[in-house]
């Protein structure tokens, strides 16, 4: 994201931190354009209050700064992730000797309460799964592979897209993800997207490529590979062929993987492995989910 072009202290010090995010953090590149935005506006209020520079910044501002993301209707999850850039804003300039205190230190980093995944159940799966069909052309084996592939592993859309093709075993089932933070893991692939990915390579992917060559796994007409809005695109068409009316994400297929292994009794710290995360509490919000599906299913009892 294009920051706006001011050349003041405050622009310097966000463009330190960016750059630190991005080279000793790694982070990816659209959490990078999150920070930056949300992190631009708070520097654009500080303008505002004729603040020239993170040292001069006190406490009280930036709970009013919070005050005023409230007021404009701002989600909680939504203030929680603005107060986590401004902390790490804050934090980062102390520490880099950009100011002589952190004025952030004693405010709580809020958690807005985190709603339940959204999800698909098993039969909405089947039928989602079944329309790409791979005998109506390269694309549709692909598309069939992906959709396989993401629901049998649980990976994030950008790490669907980002598979190179050396980054998949077919003889011993697994793929070789670099998720969060470049953080490589590996993950287990089931038979059925095994098979559905070694049709695709058999021909359709070649039939794509038209003779070009590319170290990605999936790879579209134009030679390049598959982007995560082109994913985006193809998934909510097939899903409104399915019959599907609600909005279906990648990530809605990631929780269906996750609830769907906790409910037939994977062991949460597996779940957690295969997902990637890098906290517990991340994963554990799958067992809320089964155990709110748990009371529905309580609540048609006759004594309930």
């Amino acid at each position: 994201m294009k920051l706006p072009a001011h050349g003041d202290a405050l622009d310097e010090a966000l463009d330190r931190y960016l750059a630190y995010l991005k080279v000793e953090r790694g982070l990816f590149p659209a959490t990078l354009e999150s920070y930056a935005r949300d992190l631009a506006e708070y520097l654009d209020w500080l303008r505002e209050q004729g603040t020239p520079a993170l040292g001069a910044v006190g406490e009280p501002q930036i709970l009013q700064h919070l005050v005023q993301l409230q007021k404009r209707g701002l989600g909680k999850a939504s203030q929680a992730r603005h107060l986590a850039a401004v902390r790490g804003l804050h934090r980062f300039a102390a520490v880099e000797g950009l100011a002589t205190h952190d004025p952030s230190a004693r405010i709580g980093a809020t958690r807005g309460a985190r709603p339940l995944p959204n999800f698909l159940g098993v039969t909405e799966v089947d039928r989602l799964l079944a329309q790409p069909d791979a005998r109506e052309g390269a694309a549709g084996a692909r598309d069939r592979a992906m959709l396989e592939l993401l629901y049998a592993s649980g990976l994030r859309v950008s790490e669907l897209v980002a598979l190179p093709l050396s980054g998949l075993d077919l003889r011993i089932g697994v793929a070789r993800v670099r998720g969060k933070g470049g953080k490589e893991r590996i993950v287990p692939v089931g038979a059925r997207a095994l098979e559905a990915i070694a049709l695709y390579l058999e021909g359709p992917r070649a039939q794509l490529l038209r003779s070009r060559q590319s170290r990605d796994l999936f790879v579209t007409p134009r030679g390049a590979g598959m982007t995560r809005q082109g994913f985006w695109k193809l998934l909510g068409r097939y899903a409104r062929a399915a019959g599907i009316s609600r909005r279906v994400t990648p990530h809605t297929l990631r929780h269906s993987f996750a609830t769907h292994l906790l409910e037939r009794g994977a062991d949460l710290r597996a779940v957690q492995a295969m997902l990637g995360h890098a906290d517990i509490a991340t994963t554990q919000i799958y067992t809320h989910v089964d155990r709110e599906r748990l009371k529905a299913v309580l609540s048609k009892h006759p004594r309930a």
